[in-house]
């Protein structure tokens, strides 16, 4: 018994030591993390966990009536079984993007297993769409202490405001709430297009898209909502990548 304790309790520590307190530090320190920019009347939102063979087209439908660019950091599984939306997102202008192969946490995985998972889903992207990813986003926003290493060359993003979405009992109201409390020039945005995460109700991107329907119709006008990559490069020529 105190055998197994003694592992349990070293399991704990080396996740502690590998993975939650590199998150932490790098998160609150925003080292080596794109997570907003000094972009004055730009704005970027970010779409997580899919494609969905149901709520990412009628997001795309969405994004097409108000003009809008969107990142979707894809999980690359889910882009091998719906080629075609991802295609769509291609052609329609939004950046597609990596979110691991699988939806794991990094906090599980080897350095050369975080590098596996980037690597698998930029071919799948490629191989899709004919283009190079830029961006990644680890799933959950979970880090390592080699992750610097193993995203390379892809660039490492985070987000200004993480606002709940994938709980049904948020609601429309509350969420449309965190979407205007959120928005502010050079800030990136993330909501989710996908209900098969583990945690995540099922459903719950239904209320997403009537809360960003609403919150569209409402700002559409008031901010340009660009690409992650695009918002990168105006914040680069500003000084401050």
């Amino acid at each position: 018994m105190l055998m197994i304790l003694y592992i349990l309790l070293t399991i704990i520590m080396l996740i502690l030591v590998y993975g939650v307190l590199p998150t932490a530090i790098m998160r609150m320190f925003s080292l080596g993390i794109f997570r907003s920019a000094d972009a004055q009347g730009k704005v970027a939102l970010t779409f997580d966990d899919g494609p969905h063979p149901v709520y990412t087209p009628r997001l795309l439908d969405l994004l097409k009536r108000y003009r809008i660019k969107a990142t979707f950091f894809v999980v690359g599984e889910y882009a091998e079984q719906y080629p075609h939306i991802i295609k769509r997102m291609a052609e329609e202008g939004h950046e597609v993007a990596i979110h691991h192969y699988r939806h794991v946490s990094n906090w599980l995985l080897t350095p050369f297993g975080t590098k596996r998972q980037c690597a698998k889903t930029a071919a799948v992207i490629r191989r899709i769409t004919g283009r190079e990813p830029v961006d990644y986003r680890p799933p959950w926003g979970h880090l390592n202490l080699a992750v610097f290493w193993a995203r390379r060359p892809f660039r490492l993003v985070i987000w200004s405001a993480i606002l709940g979405d994938w709980k049904r009992t948020l609601g429309k109201e509350r969420l449309l709430k965190r979407l205007h409390e959120g928005l502010q020039d050079g800030a990136i945005i993330v909501l989710h297009d996908n209900d098969r995460t583990p945690g995540a109700d099922e459903g719950a991107p239904l209320i997403m898209l009537e809360a960003l329907e609403a919150f569209l119709a409402d700002v559409h006008d008031q901010y340009d909502f660009v690409t992650v990559d695009r918002l990168a490069a105006v914040d680069r020529r500003a000084g401050n990548m």
